[in-house]
């Protein structure tokens, strides 16, 4: 499944780009997020919580940056989660750009997804609900968040 989302963030593209490389700080930003950990190099470790309705997931996976581009502001990563007890899996491979816009920066994230196993069976309808959503909370903590980083 393809997603693509684009959000205005009021900050400007060098700041907005920073914070979205320093991991660890833009996980918090994340719905759900329960933990992620460095695993060296451009690796991370992590763990989140997503509900779907009365089903509550909980994905444990590597995220991994496989290319980025500071002088265009465009970056890639690599991302595999599991949920062991639902018996299904994401796999994704995500795709960031930031370009200055008026006083601001916009943020495009272009997602391309798997999803595998039980997970798949909530349809893809209601999956992109989700993901929608999901990226709306996103896009709003971190525009919290780069705020209070001043």
């Amino acid at each position: 499944m393809k997603f693509e989302h684009s959000a205005m963030i009021d900050a400007s593209v060098e700041k907005v780009w920073a914070f979205l490389l320093d991991i660890p700080s833009v996980a918090k930003c994340a719905p759900g997020m329960q933990s992620v950990e460095a695993l060296g190099g451009d690796k991370y470790r992590g763990t989140i919580v997503v509900s779907f309705g009365p089903a509550r997931l909980t994905l444990q996976g590597d995220v991994e940056i496989t290319e980025k581009d500071d002088a265009t502001h465009r970056a890639s990563l690599r991302a595999e989660a599991a949920d062991k007890r639902a018996g299904g899996a994401v796999k994704a491979i995500v795709g960031l750009s930031c370009a200055a816009s008026g006083s601001g920066t916009a943020l495009k994230v272009d997602t391309d997804a798997d999803v595998l196993g039980r997970i798949g069976e909530f349809g893809q309808p209601f999956i992109r609900r989700k993901a929608e959503q999901t990226m709306k909370e996103f896009t709003d903590n971190l525009q919290k968040a780069i705020a209070a980083k001043g």
